[in-house]
């Protein structure tokens, strides 16, 4: 059951009715978004693994948010639209290095990328800040879409092949012939334009020519990766954090554990040894990107989720916590 927190979410009425109008003033103004009359944006949602009163319309239609369809890419000494402490999602997969600016997805939320003939799908949901890539495993089209609906506040997309709806963050099919499907995660880094390009010279970075007219050097939510405020309830809640601290988010098995990066950077360690799941795992933070990788014992990176507090604790209530000592 969603519990108010008063520290996050205040009064019923801004609870209810003036969080959910702002963020539908301000997709309709910075987006150009029409907006859908059906509950469920024509997805049928008779039979979902996650309660279904807990899936929210998060206000456009479905596609209103449109993903990228066919990326353009340009080489690192042509950017010229990024600052050095722009947030990017950054990729290293098939021997390819490719950065995927934040303020481009804030507005587009997939991208249905193709590298050396594979398909990687790349989704960032700005309500959470939380950004994974997956390799589809699926036959035939494996394109897909915003559905323009939200679960925990975190965004279900939609494969275009068979309707069905994914979390996000669950990396799960919640609905659909494809229910109960999962996808598999890749490792995706969130960290800065300096600390990628110094890390990747000869990466390729996504372009602004999206073939949409966005204005990619504004953010669309304002100061919402700063305040309090929630605009769609989530089934769990904690106070131990500010909802929109920033930790990097990983499962094991059935086991969760969140890396604060208040806790991080308390170490004031580049490399750090911890225990987790019956496994030893080194956690190089680097202080300056406020960003961190994690290794297993054999020293490969194991995919994780860079996102918002209050998200992680929605999804995995019962998670670990790293603290300094």
């Amino acid at each position: 059951m969603y519990k108010a927190n008063p520290t996050i979410i205040q009064g019923k009425w801004t609870r209810w009715v003036i969080y959910p109008l702002v963020l539908i003033a301000v997709v309709i103004i910075w987006s150009g978004l029409s907006f859908s009359t059906g509950r469920d944006n024509d997805f049928d949602l008779r039979d979902t693994l996650i309660p279904r009163d807990e899936i929210y319309h998060g206000g456009p239609p479905r596609d209103g948010i449109p993903a990228i369809e066919r990326p353009r890419f340009v080489q690192t000494s042509q950017v010229g639209y990024l600052k050095d402490d722009d947030r990017i999602l950054g990729l290293v997969y098939a021997g390819v290095a490719r950065a995927y600016p934040i303020k481009i997805l804030n507005y587009h939320e997939i991208v249905n990328d193709r590298v050396n003939g594979q398909p990687v799908l790349i989704t960032y949901c700005p309500l959470c800040g939380s950004g994974m890539a997956f390799q589809p495993e699926m036959k035939g089209e494996t394109s897909f879409g915003v559905s323009g609906l939200l679960y925990n506040s975190d965004m279900l997309l939609y494969d275009r092949e068979t309707e069905s709806l994914w979390s996000q963050i669950m990396a799960t099919a919640i609905s659909g012939p494809l229910k109960g499907n999962k996808l598999k995660t890749l490792v995706l880094n969130n960290t800065t334009w300096s600390h990628w390009k110094k890390q990747h010279p000869d990466s390729e970075v996504l372009s602004t020519d999206t073939g949409y007219w966005r204005n990619y050097s504004r953010h669309p939510y304002g100061d919402y990766d700063l305040n309090k405020a929630l605009y769609f309830p989530v089934s769990n809640t904690s106070a131990r954090y500010h909802p929109k601290e920033r930790v990097i988010g990983l499962t094991l098995g059935e086991q969760a554990k969140a890396y604060p990066v208040s806790e991080l950077e308390k170490k004031g360690q580049t490399s750090i040894i911890d225990r987790f799941a019956g496994q030893q795992l080194t956690i190089k933070y680097d202080a300056a990107s406020q960003s961190a990788s994690i290794y297993d014992d054999k020293k490969q990176p194991i995919p994780s989720t860079t996102l918002f507090w209050f998200a992680w604790v929605a999804f995995y209530p019962d998670t670990e916590v790293y603290t300094s000592k």
